[in-house]
C-alpha cells in the first residue's frame, strides 16, 4: 500500500514503471513510522488531505508545503503555513564539541530553503528526515562467515541457510514459511541471488495487497479491451519475471479462483493473458512466503491441497527474532551503520547499554522488521552521539515487567499533564555536588528532563528512562538530585493549573 492509498508493487515490475528513486523520506507522526519513495525530478506536495504525502496531523496546514526535486538539487518550499517549516541541517553535526547535536535550524514560513541528504524538517509536531533509499541487505548462503551481507549467529538460522543454499542451486519452487517480519522477503532474494538465474530479475509481490479482481490481471497481465479500462495490452509479472525469480509473498491470501488458474500456469510453464487465447511460455522461477499456516489451511479446503503441494517443493521455515536472542544486539548494530549511511552521518551513533537492554527484553512481536525501523527511527532522531531508551519507541517500554509502580501513580490523578506546570526537581544542596563523568553528567542530564517531562512522577520517568522506579530512585542519590517534591493538595484539586 503506498503512501498516497493506492496499490503499488514491492519492486518495479514493468518497463513504463521508471527508474528507481534516488530519495526517500522517512516520515515519523507519533509512534508512526513510514516512507515515500521520491520522484527523480518533480514537485511533492505536503500537507493534510489530498497532499501527495498527506500527514494527518492538526499541527499541519492542509496546503503546508512543497517540495521541488531536482537532477541535482532538493528545494522546500513553505506555501505561508500557520507553524511554518523548520529545517534542521544534520550535515556538520556528525561529531564535535556539541556530541553531534544539530548545529543549524532555520524556521520559514512562505520561503524556501535548499536540502541535503540527513536534513530534518519539521511541518508542525510532524519530522521528516531526507535520506537514501535504503539498499536491502542479502545473506550470503556459503557459509563465509567474512562475507558481506545479513548477520547469521543462531545456530538454528545457520541450519536454515545451509539449507537455503542447497535449494538456491536447484530449480525447485520454494515455499517460506514464517511470522510477519522475519525476513522472508530477504531470504528469497539471497536464493535468487545465489541460483543459475541470478542474472534475471527478481520480482517481489505482496498477494494479499490486491482485490480478488485484479489478482489475475496483475499476475497474468491482459489485452487491451479485456475489460473497461483495458486501454492497452499489459504483460503480467509472470512475463516480467522471465529468466528470473518470481517472490509470492503472502501467497495464503490469493483467492479461490486465482489459485486454480496459478496451478495450471506451474503445471504447464505457460501464462494466458486475460482477453487472450494465445498461452505464451515462461521461464520463471516460483519462490512464495505466507505466515499462514498454508498445510492446515489444505487440510480445511480454503487453500487448495494441489498448489500447496506444487509451491512445496522445498519448505523453509524461518525462527522469530525471539527465539535467536542472540542475534539482535548485532543486527540491531548492523541496521544502525545502515541507516546511518542512508542519511549520510560520518559515525553511527552507539548503543547505551540501558538501550540494549531494552532491545533485549522486548518481545519482537514485528520480527526484524520492527527492529531495523526502531533502528532507522533511533539514528533519525537521536541528536548525539548515544542512543538512549528514549530514543526508542515507547512501546518497547512496556516490556519492562521490572518497573515497580509506587505510590507515584497517586499524584497523577486530577492533573492534566498536557497543561500542568513542571515539577521542579531542584538542585544538589551546597557541598554536596558529587563528581561525576561526562558520561555521568549526562545521564544526571537525561534524568532531570525525564523528570521535568512526567512533572516529577518517578514511575512514569524511569519507564521513559528504560530502567527500574529503583533503580532511578539510586541514581538520584548517586547523582545528588533531590527527589522530586510532589504537588500540594490545593495544586491538585485544582486540576494542577495554576
Amino acid at each position: 500500500m503506498h503512501q498516497d492509498g493506492t496499490v503499488r508493487w514491492k519492486t518495479p515490475t514493468l518497463a513504463e514503471s521508471g527508474a528507481s528513486s534516488r530519495y526517500q523520506l522517512l516520515i515519523f507522526t507519533g509512534e508512526t513510522t513510514r516512507t515515500f519513495d521520491l520522484p527523480a525530478e518533480g514537485k511533492v506536495t505536503i500537507g493534510r488531505g489530498r497532499a501527495m504525502v498527506n500527514i494527518d496531523n492538526p499541527s499541519v496546514s492542509r496546503h503546508h508545503a512543497v517540495l521541488h526535486v531536482g537532477a541535482a538539487e532538493l528545494v522546500i518550499e513553505d506555501l505561508g503555513s500557520a507553524n511554518g517549516t523548520l529545517v534542521r541541517d544534520r550535515r556538520s553535526a556528525a561529531s564535535g564539541e556539541d556530541g553531534g547535536r544539530t548545529l543549524d535550524m532555520r524556521q520559514i514560513r512562505g520561503g524556501s530553503a535548499e536540502l541535503a541528504v540527513g536534513d530534518s524538517l519539521l511541518f508542525g509536531t510532524a519530522s521528516v528526515i531526507i535520506r537514501h533509499v535504503p539498499t536491502i541487505e542479502v545473506p550470503d548462503l556459503t557459509g563465509d562467515a567474512r562475507a558481506p551481507g545479513v548477520i547469521v549467529r543462531d545456530p538454528g538460522m545457520r541450519a536454515l541457510h545451509a539449507h537455503a543454499a542447497l535449494a538456491a542451486r536447484s530449480l525447485i519452487n520454494v515455499l517460506i514459511l514464517g511470522e510477519t517480519g522475519v525476513g522472508k522477503e530477504v531470504l528469497a532474494r539471497a536464493i535468487h541471488a545465489h541460483s543459475r538465474r541470478a542474472r534475471g530479475p527478481f520480482i517481489a509481490v505482496n498477494c494479499a495487497a490486491f482485490t480478488e479482481s485484479l489478482q489475475e490481471s496483475e499476475l497474468f497481465g491482459y489485452e487491451k479491451g479485456a475489460f473497461t479500462g483495458a486501454t492497452g495490452a499489459r504483460p503480467g509479472v509472470f512475463e516480467a519475471a522471465e529468466g528470473g525469480t518470481l517472490f509470492l509473498d503472502e501467497v495464503g491470501e490469493l483467492a479461490p479462483s486465482t489459485q486454480a488458474k496459478l496451478l495450471r500456469v506451474l503445471a504447464e510453464r505457460q501464462v494466458l493473458r486475460l482477453g487472450s487465447t494465445t498461452p505464451r511460455a515462461i521461464d520463471v522461477r516460483v519462490v512464495s512466503a505466507t505466515n499462514r499456516d498454508v498445510e492446515a489451511d489444505a487440510s480445511a479446503g480454503s487453500f487448495r491441497r494441489d498448489l500447496y503441494y506444487r509451491l512445496n517443493g522445498i519448505s523453509l521455515l524461518i525462527p522469530p527474532l525471539r527465539r535467536r536472542p542472540g542475534e539482535i544486539e548485532p543486527l540491531a548494530r548492523m541496521f544502525l551503520e545502515a541507516a546511518a549511511r542512508e542519511i549520510e552521518r560520518g559515525e553511527p551513533p552507539q548503543l547505551s547499554a540501558e538501550a540494549l537492554g531494552v532491545l533485549r527484553r522486548h518481545a519482537w512481536p514485528g520480527n526484524v522488521r520492527e527492529l531495523r525501523n526502531a533502528m532507522e527511527r533511533a539514528v533519525a532522531l537521536c541528536e548525539g552521539n548515544t542512543i538512549w531508551p528514549e530514543d526508542l519507541p515507547h512501546a518497547m517500554h512496556a516490556d519492562h515487567s521490572d518497573v515497580d509502580v509506587g505510590v507515584d501513580v497517586g499524584i497523577d490523578v486530577g492533573i492534566d499533564f498536557c497543561t500542568a506546570r513542571s515539577i521542579d526537581v531542584g538542585e544538589p544542596e551546597p557541598g554536596k555536588v558529587p563528581s561525576l563523568s561526562p558520561k555521568e553528567n549526562e545521564e544526571r542530564d537525561r534524568i532531570v528532563a525525564a523528570l521535568d517531562a512526567h512533572a516529577g512522577n518517578q514511575t512514569r520517568a524511569a519507564m521513559t528512562l528504560g530502567m527500574a522506579r529503583r533503580t532511578l530512585i539510586a541514581r538520584l542519590d548517586q547523582y545528588g538530585i533531590p527527589r522530586p517534591r510532589k504537588p500540594d493538595s490545593a495544586w491538585i484539586s485544582k486540576g494542577g493549573h495554576g
